[in-house]
Formats: C-alpha cells, structure tokens, sequence
C-alpha cells in the first residue's frame, strides 16, 4: 500500500521567503505548491523586526496555499545566520550486559553523553549530527546497533544556535499559524538537495551565498565535519554596485543579475551598459567592465573569507571533490571559473537534483536549493503531516513564473 505525506519546507532568508509545499509518495518527492516573497525585517539571517517578518512569511505560504489548494500546518523551518556556532565533540561508554549487545538505548544514551557540553545560557542545540561510531577500537561504523562489544563511543557535529534567534523564527512562524516541526541548519538542508553521496564521501565544502549570509559546510566520510556562517554575500556586491555606480539599490540589483560577472577579463573593452541615476529620473552608458572591476574584489574576499574558515578548521588539503557553490550568488556569471582559477580545485554550481518532481523549470535553481533540501531532510524523518490530494492553481502557476522571471532580470 503506498504511503502518502504531505512535508512543508520554509526557507526564511534575508532576501526571500520561499514555501515549498511536496507530496511524498513511497519517499518519491513531487512538489505540488510554491511560493515566494520578498523578505523584510530579516539582517544576515536573523529577525530584527517580528512584523514585517510575519507579513513576508504569510505572503509566501498563502501563495504555496493556493497552488496546491491545503492547508499548510507544520514546517520544516531553515535557520541560518552569524549566531550559528558548531562544535564537534566524542563520548563513551560501557556495554555492561552479559551479551554485550549493542542496543539502540545504547545509541541514544551515547548520543546525549556527547551532547553534555558547556555552552553559553543564550545557545542552544539545533542539531546533533552522529559522524561515526566506535566499537571496541574499530572505527567507521555508521549504525553498530546488532553489534557485540564491550565500549561504545560516539564523533559527533554539534550546531548551536543563539536562543533568542531561534525563538524569534518560531515566534513568526506561529504567528501564521504554523507549526514548526523542526529548526533545520540551512546549509545542511542545502547539501541534501545538491551534493552527491560521493562528493560528501570524498570530501567537499559547500559554499550556500544567499543575500546577506554565506553558509559554509564541509562533508567528509558521507557526514558534516564543519559548519560557520560569515555575514557577507549577494547583498554586499548590490550595495558595491550602488555606491561605485551611483545608481539606486534596485538598479544595482538589475544590471548585477543582468550584465554582472566576476570575470573582468572576459568583457570587452567596448561593452556599454546603460543604467538609471540615482533620482531614477534618466539613464547614462557606463562600461560594462566598470561594473566587473566593482564586482570582482568584493566576490574574491567572499570566497577568500569562506575558505579561510576551512583552513583555520584543518580541513583545506581534506576536500578532494572541491567546491560546490549554490544560493542565488552562485547565479553570478564567471564565479565557478573564478574559484576553479583562484583555489586550484574543482569548482561547480549546486542545483536542485532531477529525482525532485513537480515544477522543476522553476525550483531546479539554486535559490530554491534549501527549500528542496529542506523537503527531503523531512522525508528522510519519521515525522510527517497528513496526507493530502493536490489540485494545481494555474494562475497561481503563472504568477510564480512571472516571479521568477523578475528575480533572474533584477527588476
């Protein structure tokens, strides 16, 4: 008998709100709503203002609403921002039956061994990620329940997150009228939906650049060994634009998704642009590669930035697979030649994977890859909601498109 779900995934970004709304059938993912919203009252991640913030998570899950016709009641909500702190840690202990046996309360009493920690009263445990088991010595075990020993240890991730950011988010997402089934760090939201299982063997970092906050996560031996945040990303390029340009925020916003590229010497000396000043009121030509000659440096610190992280962490020579690059920067014309050119290492751009049905023209793109990841981080749970039958909007459908289109043109 097939098994049908209904799963939610919230992505609350700085720049977007997204609601992705999936029937899940036999673990099989079809995407039956989508909706998107500007994001106010969020800075690098995190709310500074409950209101606005409320406003841009309801428009966002109405539209998701409406396409799919249900009732959203529980989410998967993404949580990302400077506040995250990751920390990895061990325990042991003893199997002390006369069969030595290893039990799954054997697990979780390891498990929580590990998770005694002394950590700051404003943080919290948002996820305790198991990297491998030890049994008697014998490294590399994923699931040693079944397994005969005598001492059972535990490598785990730990991510901390401050407590007021965390029930801020729950705060707004209640606020709609939904409930948060569980806070899930969006970088590793963002690796279920576009790392491959060998590239997360072999070792590979995952740059997630959204608007104001760029993810960073490190996978090794199929597991997370690493995950920080640092507060700069597509936002700062757009204010760049702004400023070196002299053109309003929203024009910077435009030519960066349009004539954007972090690649100076691919433009012409001749290449011309044409772009609004600063009252809106008139346009002038500036040379294209002006605008890359902005463009570049601030792309080069925010990945000299991320992958210093992963050196000061000791994982620099630990990722053989390279760089994955997703979020709505990794959109940027020329920024995977240009970490391929700068790092020496193999770089490409993370979409959403084909196994994903249901509007793939639309959230096959980076920007909805936490979205996605989120979706399937709840598949992979034992928790879902009820069960629905879907009926597609077509006007809804067509406005989404039409979103989507504005986003890619900047306008």
């Amino acid at each position: 008998m097939k098994r049908e779900k209904l799963v939610v995934g919230l992505d609350v970004g700085t720049t977007k709100v997204a609601c992705l709304i999936a029937n899940v059938v036999d673990d099989l993912i079809e995407i039956i709503g989508v909706g998107v919203a500007p994001s106010r009252g969020l800075e690098k991640g995190v709310v500074v203002d409950i209101g606005r913030t409320i406003q841009s998570i309801r428009k966002a899950v109405e539209e998701a609403e409406n396409m799919a016709d249900v009732r959203v009641r529980e989410a998967y909500v993404g949580i990302a921002g400077k506040h995250i702190r990751s920390i990895n840690n061990s325990a042991v202990i003893s199997i002390t039956r006369s069969d030595r046996t290893i039990t799954a309360e054997d697990v979780r009493r390891v498990i929580e061994a590990a998770r005694t920690i002394p950590i700051s009263p404003d943080l919290q445990i948002i996820h305790i990620i198991p990297r491998q088991y030890i049994v008697d010595g014998q490294e590399g075990i994923t699931d040693p329940v079944g397994m005969t020993g005598t001492r059972l240890e535990v490598d785990v991730h730990i991510v901390l997150g401050s407590v007021t950011a965390v029930h801020n988010l729950v705060r707004c997402v209640e606020a709609v009228g939904i409930g948060v089934k569980q806070i899930v760090l969006e970088p590793l939201a963002s690796a279920m939906a576009v790392l491959s299982s060998a590239e997360k063997e072999l070792g590979v970092v995952l740059l997630d650049c959204g608007g104001g906050t760029t993810d960073i996560s490190v996978f090794r031996n199929g597991d997370i060994w690493f995950s920080k945040t640092i507060p700069i990303a597509g936002e700062h390029i757009t204010q760049d634009i702004t400023v070196g340009l002299q053109t309003p925020l929203e024009e910077a916003e435009r030519i960066k998704k349009l004539y954007g590229t972090c690649l100076v010497d691919s433009v012409g000396d001749d290449e011309k642009i044409e772009i609004a000043t600063l009252g809106g009121e008139s346009t002038r030509q500036v040379p294209r590669k002006r605008l890359a000659k902005i463009i570049e440096p601030r792309v080069e610190e925010i990945l000299d930035l991320a992958m210093q992280e992963v050196e000061d962490a000791g994982y620099r020579d630990l990722i053989p697979a390279g760089m994955v690059i997703t979020g709505g920067t990794s959109l940027l014309h020329g920024i995977v030649e240009f970490a391929q050119r700068r790092y020496g290492i193999p770089v490409r751009r993370g979409s959403v994977p084909k196994n994903v049905h249901g509007f793939q023209e639309i959230v096959e793109s980076p920007i909805f890859a936490t979205g996605v990841g989120l979706l399937k981080f709840a598949v992979e749970g034992k928790d879902f909601a009820r069960s629905v039958q879907a009926r597609r909007s077509k006007g809804m459908l067509a406005r989404l498109f039409g979103w989507f289109r504005q986003f890619l043109r900047g306008g």
